[in-house]
């Protein structure tokens, strides 16, 4: 289903020195939070340009970076996730309890359609291993509605799948057509209405499932760092370690302190709105 590995081409991992060196640049500069890209980030190392180093190995690597805070990393694929990934989260402080692994599709027979290579059943087990190893994680992924030839109980296994996984947040998107996708050569077209429709529903219920999340965490304590200073209203935002740059939600620190970027607070959780959390220091 998916056009990124044509547009991006094949797959070529970076030199695990390289990869190092820059990080100690950033580092050295007042990085405090670095982000690992790549897509699929956690095949690292298995393509003919690897040297050697695995992807949880290069985790390890960076994490023992001096000045290091918080380690994150985006996009992984569940068919390339395996124990020592997961492991990872319980043995590298480092490493942000966060985690965005996409999964598109809640029925395997749409899974199927689309050539993922891994099933709901799959992806769930994946889900309570990495609880096992990191019971605070927050985990996100993508959905599609809509895809061509999706029917009503194939739908509403979806809605099944996200009230069994209860993931912390969802990107839903209605199917829509790429061009040069194999997709669009796939018969069973839905009308604009009923994908849109579907789209509508499935928010509904993962909205209250994300609301849940966070108003769970009221009353506790959490470090958050600071991206900026609101002067006027008096406010610190920034983000828990669940809380990642390429995902929507942030804390909302209420204080008089002129708070700087990259500084750490701890903050009392008093509140949520939405996708977002407000404290006190």
């Amino acid at each position: 289903y998916c056009i990124v590995p044509y547009t991006r081409g094949r797959q070529k991992s970076r030199l695990t020195p390289a990869i190092l060196d820059e990080c100690r640049h950033l580092l050295d500069r007042g990085a405090r939070e670095i982000t690992l890209l790549g897509q699929n980030v956690n095949a690292f190392g298995r393509d003919t340009h690897g040297d050697g180093v695995s992807f949880a190995a290069l985790l390890e690597k960076v994490a023992a970076l001096p000045g290091l805070k918080r380690l994150r990393y985006v996009t992984p694929h569940p068919k390339d996730m395996g124990p020592e990934d997961v492991a990872a989260f319980a043995n590298i402080p480092q490493l942000c309890p966060r985690l965005h692994l996409p999964l598109q599709a809640g029925s395997d027979a749409v899974l199927k359609r689309m050539g993922r290579k891994y099933d709901s059943a799959r992806y769930l087990e994946l889900v309570a291993s990495l609880r096992d190893a990191r019971p605070d994680i927050a985990l996100s992924t993508d959905l599609i509605v809509g895809f061509p030839g999706e029917t009503e109980e194939e739908f509403e296994y979806l809605l099944d799948f996200l009230r069994e996984a209860r993931l912390d947040r969802v990107g839903c998107f209605a199917y829509s057509p790429v061009e040069g996708a194999q997709a669009n050569r796939l018969p069973g077209a839905l009308p604009d209405e009923v994908r849109e429709e579907r789209r509508n529903r499935f928010m509904e219920v993962q909205a209250e499932i994300s609301a849940e999340k966070l108003r769970a965490k009221i009353g506790t304590v959490e470090e958050v760092i600071i991206d900026e200073y609101d002067d006027e209203a008096g406010l610190a935002i920034g983000r828990t370690k669940a809380d990642s740059p390429e995902i929507d939600g942030k804390c909302y620190v209420e204080t008089l302190t002129p708070y700087k970027p990259g500084d750490f607070v701890k903050v009392r959780i008093t509140g949520s709105e939405e996708y977002d959390l407000v404290g006190t220091p």
